[in-house]
């Protein structure tokens, strides 16, 4: 039963392949195989990728179900699932990596490390092992599920001593218990009057012993793994170092450059976070043993499984104070993490539960079990009585409910183009990708719409000879809503970012409205990603001469805000096809049913508050000149009369 590390240095210098995580005991609702249909003494092989965790994996519970069983962890560092992964993420994914491994071999078993495609590292393994079944997570990312697909036609295709290649079952640990995607409401509303029951969180198995001849591999340093993944890219990968400023960054250098002044003065981040945090937040000043995070300045819990949930309850338990020095630290870097109301939960778990260290059950039975022995059993119908216990359960059903309208997009296919995901700092936005051939073009829509803006537009364009991507924008549609400060320069390096890891060559860029902005700011910044500029009815000004630009400061959200978007909210769904009809007033049958439909959806979404908020601290304050002057390539600006002149009467 030799094995995969020490065999697989000829691989190194290949495209990577995926990762798997710890697995679970068995649950017939999340696991779509039996364990007994499986003949004694066939290996199980477990591929960790995004569930580095042996506590609630059904997958390792499946596989550990028949005791004869040989059970083999796999974990493979892949260059396509982990080309998104900053710096701090790669330290954080070797950090639980080292721990899954610890746990592992304190119960006798062992995790194997391979390096290079999946498809050959899993091919490989299988046969020196023997496996008759693979089990993995479920994926909605839809690079990683290219990958599993890729894997499965490897050993469709393999061949194999005793016969039949080994069976692929996914697994998944949903938070909610439902019998059928397809039969979920897309309605946030429709879905919470259902009142699904919450599954709860399953025991990590008795594994049995794992017998290896040979070395099972070594976790690489994080400087190794730089230079790893440094080798591994290919020649439409030499754009990544254009991620290394943020937007804010480069504009200043920018104004500074034009001799243009401004209000405020920019750093640069370590594109990291959404937000720009300044790089020392969080540091305490001194040493703490013990301590839950990679770094005094570091802002994300680091670990496995039990320091997380050591974590989650220092977290939990912040308004009680407490003796222990690391739970001291954590409550200091609560304080700089608290940006917005609720915002402090993702800022030091998000990575966390992005690597499954720790499960979205687990996490949401703790929290719950501690707002319980505080209540003398009891759950208030009025709310929680702590606001970390708030942001917690929040931010799980948020990333819960996300994931579910993800998967269903997947299942049950409701538009006439492909409906994919991609994960943006641990956030998942939606798009397509239509055409084989012919020049890129991305299409950005505005404020409150989503690519289904441009629903019969996308295979015309497609048929006359391009490559057509539509994004839904972080905040709307069913791209995710996260608990973050909305700004156009956040956006501008959420089109940066998806040009150069999923496009990955020059685009035309078409935005309308505020999306032209954001076009225009993305061009501006980073002109090698525009081949073109093409702006519908585009937000924003020209200002002949402009010597200052007022730039927005970032800061906490006025309680005042909040409550307009509440009321906003309101009068919008009331009112969201009058609204549309009145912007498009010479072709009002293009308001149809679904375009309204959505719109009304998407407004009841987690986190849709949180954006609509956003409106009231905009700061179009960049003349448009100026950034096509930054530009410098060609340009074409559409604006509707009919409709500017309609508005300017109003």
């Amino acid at each position: 039963m030799a094995l995969l590390a020490l065999r697989l240095g000829h691989l190194l210098h290949a495209p990577p392949a995926q990762r798997r995580i710890r697995s679970r005991r068995r649950q017939s609702v999340v696991v779509s195989c039996s364990a007994a249909t499986v003949s004694a003494g066939a290996a199980a092989v477990v591929w960790f990728k995004h569930d580095l965790r042996i506590d609630d994996h059904p997958g390792l519970v499946a596989a550990c179900a028949e005791r004869r069983r040989p059970v083999v962890p796999l974990y493979v560092f892949d260059r396509r699932i982990l080309a998104g992964y900053s710096d701090t993420m790669l330290e954080l994914l070797l950090f639980a990596l080292k721990d899954l491994k610890l746990v592992l071999k304190s119960q006798e078993s062992d995790l194997l490390i391979g390096l290079g495609n999946a498809e050959d590292v899993v091919l490989k393994l299988v046969n020196e092992v023997q496996a008759g079944v693979i089990y993995t997570e479920e994926e909605v990312e839809h690079s990683v599920r290219i990958v599993l697909a890729n894997v499965e036609s490897s050993l469709s295709k393999g061949s194999f001593a005793w016969g039949e290649p080994p069976d692929m079952e996914v697994w998944s640990a949903p938070l909610y218990d439902y019998k059928s995607l397809r039969g979920l409401s897309t309605s946030r509303n429709q879905f919470l009057k259902d009142k699904l029951s919450m599954a709860a969180p399953v025991a990590s198995p008795t594994f049995p012993a794992l017998s290896v001849e040979s070395y099972t591999g070594s976790l690489p340093t994080l400087e190794e793994l730089k230079v790893f993944l440094e080798e591994s890219r290919t020649t439409q990968d030499n754009w990544v170092n254009i991620k290394s400023m943020s937007a804010r960054s480069i504009l200043k250098a920018n104004l500074n450059r034009n001799n243009v002044k401004s209000n405020v003065t920019l750093t640069v981040d370590n594109g990291g976070n959404v937000e720009d945090i300044t790089p020392n937040a969080g540091s305490t000043g001194r040493k703490i043993m013990d301590s839950m995070f990679a770094s005094e300045s570091s802002l994300q819990v680091r670990g496995g499984t039990d320091l997380t949930l050591d974590a989650l309850a220092a977290y939990l338990k912040y308004l009680e104070g407490t003796g222990k020095a690391n739970w001291q630290e954590l409550h200091d870097k609560v304080r700089f993490a608290e940006t917005r109301d609720g915002a402090s939960f993702y800022t030091l778990f998000g990575a966390a539960i992005q690597l499954g260290v720790i499960s979205r059950r687990r996490v949401y039975h703790e929290t719950i079990q501690y707002e319980r022995d505080r209540n003398a059993g009891f759950l208030s119908p009025f709310g929680y009585s702590t606001p970390t216990v708030t942001s917690a359960v929040d931010a799980i059903c948020s990333l819960e409910w996300y994931r579910l309208l993800a998967l269903k997009s997947q299942v049950c296919i409701e538009a006439t183009y492909p409906l994919n995901f991609w994960r943006w700092k641990g956030y998942l936005i939606q798009y397509t990708s239509v055409g084989r051939e012919g020049p890129a073009v991305l299409l950005v829509h505005g404020f409150g719409a989503s690519l289904q803006h441009f629903r019969d537009n996308i295979g015309s364009i497609a048929d006359e000879g391009h490559r057509v991507w539509a994004i839904t924008l972080l905040g709307f549609g069913r791209s995710e809503k996260p608990n973050v400060d909305y700004s156009e320069l956040l956006w501008s390096e959420l089109l940066r970012d998806f040009i150069v890891d999923v496009v990955r060559e020059p685009v035309h860029l078409v935005g309308n409205s505020i999306g032209g902005y954001i076009c225009a700011i993305a061009a501006g910044l980073w002109p090698s990603l525009a081949n073109s500029l093409i702006l519908l009815n585009s937000a924003g000004s020209v200002v002949p001469s402009y010597s200052f630009i007022p730039l927005s400061k970032e800061g906490r959200t006025l309680w005042l805000s909040g409550l307009q978007a509440r009321l906003l909210l309101l009068f919008l769904r009331s009112r969201a096809g009058g609204i549309l009809k009145e912007y498009y007033p010479t072709r009002t049958e293009r308001v149809d049913k679904p375009l309204v439909d959505e719109i009304i959806r998407a407004s009841y979404d987690p986190g849709a508050k949180t954006v609509i908020e956003s409106i009231f601290n905009f700061n179009l304050s960049i003349p448009l000149n100026f950034l096509f002057d930054s530009f410098g390539g060609e340009i074409l600006v559409i604006q509707v009369m009919l409709r500017t002149m309609k508005f300017q009467m109003k």
